[in-house]
């Protein structure tokens, strides 16, 4: 498993990865609403919007997308969170259990068409979120 910073951004994470890649290089990867498996669970005008992105190099691991709730707004302070992955579904789920104990729970662990996802802002206040690809 590994931790690194998930951030979003208001329709402008695209760009702001693209930023982070010509100051720290690496590889970077986007995936789009539109393009993804999930486009039919959101409106049309989020397509375009960035489902999930990663960049990674020598210097940085950082996770990112789109903010995608539509009937939620984007505050500074929740446009940051800490993201679990690439472990197995039994250790995400472990961790997750115990993070959830007098937690907000806003998005329960539940299995996806790109694998385990779940987040929750811990009783402190601190927004995780995880992930782990299909079994």
């Amino acid at each position: 498993m590994n931790l690194s910073t998930y951030l979003l951004f208001e329709g402008t994470c695209k760009q702001a990865m693209e930023l982070y890649q010509s100051i720290f290089g690496g590889e970077l990867s986007v995936s789009l609403v539109g393009e993804s498996p999930m486009k039919d669970m959101f409106p049309e005008f989020m397509h375009g919007r960035v489902l999930n992105s990663r960049l990674q190099s020598d210097m940085v691991d950082i996770s990112a997308s789109d903010w995608l709730r539509p009937s939620e707004q984007l505050i500074q302070g929740n446009n940051l969170s800490l993201y679990i992955s690439g472990g197995t579904f039994d250790e995400t789920k472990r961790i997750f259990a115990l993070l959830s104990e007098g937690a907000n729970v806003t998005d329960p662990l539940t299995e996806q068409p790109f694998g385990l996802y779940g987040a929750l802002n811990d009783k402190f206040g601190v927004r995780w979120r995880f992930h782990s690809a299909k079994n």
